[in-house]
């Protein structure tokens, strides 16, 4: 199990900008206004090979009593409660602020570790600005630049270290195909739980948030074995009031990377949400095969095409779930719930194949002789040679003389001409670019 760390803090501190510098991608809007990141935002991340899963939260301030603002206080509450770790952020330009010490109270509260860090302290001649900050009484604080990356690493170092305990490195047995049910509260998984394994093992109740806690289900059918997690509640057993419920995405993150396949129960008399993107999302970078099953079809008004209809709005609203086979059911009348196990053996095939270099290196050739790669710096980009090193996801090593020329338009080509020639449905590919020597 992956460690969860969550970075709080008032707005405009530069939470989204430490976010992005440890996701090593720029996934969290940043603008220098206070107040852009309106929600979490997470990304599975690794720092010196350690995994965990990180989690931007918008601007945290305690007091806050207009709408927007306690929405946001909402949402790091959940995380702060959710987290095994807390890197709390205050701005060294600015100084010491009112709302940092209330924020610091709060923390004092939580019995779990937390890294007071003082950010934009971009050199030495800034660090003097750091000694207002032990007005707070901490006598440990960190100074960085999430910016230029100053201070960083031995902060994470420290944070690995505070962490190592409670997750030691853990070797992945085989016991089954582990399958993930997720989605919002209320959309049916309890239900779609007790119709696949054929007997009630999870409450059912139509208030949302009935099941507390995720529940780890064995289950054998035809001579396969399957473990199914539930996180029907998508909350704490307590603490977590109905206010925060809504919010709290944090157990579908812990199950998702504990799983092989996501299962992800969409509504379909709403349609997909936002929220339900951002869970897809979270799977395809988490490298977990992924089945969208549409809940509640029967209660929807159809005609012959309002099945295909449906089918072009999700990928027209989820462009890069393409791959992604989606079922149409009702966990209630068990309407074609019967596919989901085949769909999942199929998915699981797909996500564990493996494909022979000499083969690969044939599709590399004709694919870069019908669309070369573009102009780097107004000199040929090549790719020389492909390999498939892991599976679970299928993940290749194409090896170039500038993999930084390779643009994320000219590596979406690959990956489409890699599925039109050997499938990989319902798998993410992973695709990595290395200097030949």
């Amino acid at each position: 199990m992956k460690p969860i760390i969550a970075i709080v803090g008032r707005p405009n501190v530069g939470k989204s900008t430490l976010f992005n510098r440890l996701a090593r991608r720029r996934k969290a809007i940043v603008e220098d206004v206070p107040g852009v990141t309106r929600d979490r935002n997470y990304a599975e991340a690794s720092w010196d090979d350690r995994p965990f899963i990180l989690i931007d939260t918008g601007g945290f301030e305690p007091t806050a009593k207009e709408r927007l603002p306690q929405q946001i206080r909402d949402q790091a509450e959940v995380a702060i409660q959710e987290a095994d770790l807390i890197l709390f952020l205050m701005d060294g330009k600015e100084g010491l602020n009112p709302t940092d010490i209330e924020v610091a109270t709060f923390l004092r509260k939580i019995t779990k570790p937390v890294f007071y860090v003082v950010n934009k302290i971009d050199g030495e001649r800034q660090e003097e600005n750091v000694l207002d900050f032990y007005r707070l009484g901490v006598s440990n604080l960190h100074s960085i630049s999430a910016e230029h990356g100053r201070g960083v690493g031995d902060l994470m170092e420290e944070v690995l270290q505070a962490l190592a305990p409670a997750f030691p490195q853990e070797e992945k047995t085989e016991e089954g195909i582990r399958v993930a049910i997720v989605g919002r509260p209320n959309v049916g998984k309890s239900s779609l739980l007790n119709k696949l394994i054929g007997r009630q093992r999870a409450v059912v109740d139509a208030a949302p948030g009935t099941t507390r806690d995720a529940i780890d289900t064995p289950f054998t059918k035809d001579g396969r074995e399957y473990i199914f997690i539930d996180t029907a509640g998508i909350r704490r057993q307590s603490k977590i009031t109905k206010r925060l419920e809504k919010y709290s995405v944090i157990k579908t993150l812990r199950s998702l990377e504990r799983c092989d396949v996501a299962l992800i129960l969409l509504d379909g008399y709403e349609g997909l949400t936002d929220q339900d993107a951002r869970i897809a999302e979270f799977a395809e970078e988490s490298g977990r095969a992924i089945i969208l099953l549409v809940n509640k079809w029967d209660l929807v008004e159809k005609d012959s095409s309002t099945l295909e209809q449906y089918k072009e709005r999700i990928r027209r609203e989820v462009k890069t779930l393409d791959y992604v086979p989606i079922l149409f059911i009702s966990a209630l009348t068990g309407q074609r719930v019967a596919k989901i196990f085949p769909a999942i053996q199929d998915v699981v095939a797909e996500h564990r194949k493996r494909i022979s270099t000499a083969d690969l290196n044939r599709w590399l050739r004709e694919t870069v002789e019908s669309y070369p790669p573009p102009l780097y710096q107004n000199r040929p980009l090549k790719i020389y040679y492909i390999s498939q090193v892991a599976v679970g996801p299928p993940t290749f090593i194409l090896f170039t003389n500038e993999p930084k020329g390779v643009s994320e338009a000219y590596e979406r080509y690959l990956q489409r001409r890699i599925r039109e020639r050997y499938g990989f449905d319902g798998t993410p590919l992973r695709l990595l670019f290395r200097q030949r020597k």
